[in-house]
């Protein structure tokens, strides 16, 4: 069945993406491939998953640049699910993790909007 592999994710800097998605979010780093001039492929998912990862592709030129932090036009465009919504949450804030919101318990489940390290909005929620 198809499915969506990898989503691109426009960064400043591959080395400081990979910290804060690693460090800050727990992600694993699947791969990072030098190819050459500079650029690299970087994917990173979340740890233990085999779904949809994320493509860090550092900004090429002005435009991207532009871009980064505001590519989905200031709204929630990623949705981390979790297991455990408190564990994470906790986790996450002790990281530094800049939450817009107080957690919220809705009929879909357990959600907060938070911020990545360059602007861009998610949800973590645990589904009802």
């Amino acid at each position: 069945m198809p499915h969506i592999a990898l989503v691109t994710l426009v960064v400043r800097d591959y080395d400081e993406a990979i910290a804060f998605y690693t460090d800050a979010l727990g992600f694993e780093l699947v791969e990072n491939t030098d190819r050459g001039g500079g650029s690299r492929w970087v994917v990173v998912r979340p740890r233990g998953g085999s779904g949809t990862g994320l493509l860090l592709a550092r900004a090429g030129d002005e435009a991207q640049g532009a871009r980064v932090g505001a590519q989905t036009g200031g709204r929630v465009g990623f949705f981390l699910h979790t297991e455990d919504f408190a564990r994470d949450h906790a986790t996450m804030l002790a990281a530094g993790v800049r939450f817009l919101e107080e957690p919220r318990h809705e009929a879909y489940g357990s959600v907060a909007v938070f911020e990545d390290l360059y602007g861009n909005r998610w949800d973590l929620l645990q589904p009802a």
